[in-house]
């Protein structure tokens, strides 16, 4: 899939949705927080949510404090629906519309978060294009915090075809540059009470490779 088709998808998904009509809807993200908090971030740290869409995690982090927030996605009308929802609080994050294999970062990150974006990049070439920026944003010594479907999870979702991760997998993917820190499996229950099996796994970015 192109970055243009790629982005026609998401874009028509959130233009034709509401947030709690798609399968990824969490009310609460406590996973996302958990990890983000045992990264050890501060409530100044730099903080990204790649892929964010209109996920609830960005009002969950400024209600906690966390005062240095990015929320990027390909989807323009999932960033309009997320500000939306936070009124006057949505002035104080940086919202982004890119996609993230063709993303030019000119800020560092101390976390980078991603819940079920990187699955959706099913090439070897999106992959590395992902990695690239991954290490360009993130500080050395920050936090990558990605979850995806396990292996078994769906192989498919909102029409798209994924790729399926455990820690080790996904760690590959990233390359010796990120120790894994953390794994977890976790049961994603849908709105509409099916279950979806993910893993979030946390990476320390160590070093430049």
């Amino acid at each position: 899939m192109t970055a243009s088709d790629r982005q026609a998808h998401w874009q028509d998904i959130y233009t034709n949705k509401a947030e709690d009509q798609v399968s990824w809807f969490q009310a609460d993200p406590a996973v996302s927080l958990e990890l983000i908090g045992a990264a050890g971030a501060s409530k100044a740290s730099a903080i990204v949510d790649v892929g964010g869409g209109a996920s609830r995690l960005v009002d969950m982090l400024a209600g906690l404090g966390y005062d240095n927030l990015t929320v990027l996605d390909i989807s323009e009308a999932a960033l309009a629906m997320a500000r939306t929802r936070m009124g006057d609080k949505a002035e104080a994050v940086d919202w982004m519309v890119a996609d993230v294999t063709t993303w030019e970062p000119t800020a560092k990150f101390d976390v980078w978060h991603d819940r079920a974006a990187f699955h959706f990049l099913t090439e070897e070439p999106e992959r590395a294009a992902y990695v690239a920026r991954l290490k360009r944003a993130l500080r050395p010594g920050g936090t990558a915090v990605i979850g995806s479907f396990s292996p078994e999870g769906p192989e498919k979702c909102s029409g798209l075809p994924v790729r399926r991760y455990d820690a080790a997998s996904l760690g590959a993917v990233l390359g010796p540059a990120f120790k894994l820190m953390e794994t977890r499996n976790h049961e994603h229950r849908t709105p509409w009470g099916s279950v979806q099996n993910f893993q979030f796994s946390s990476f320390v970015f160590d070093r430049l490779d």
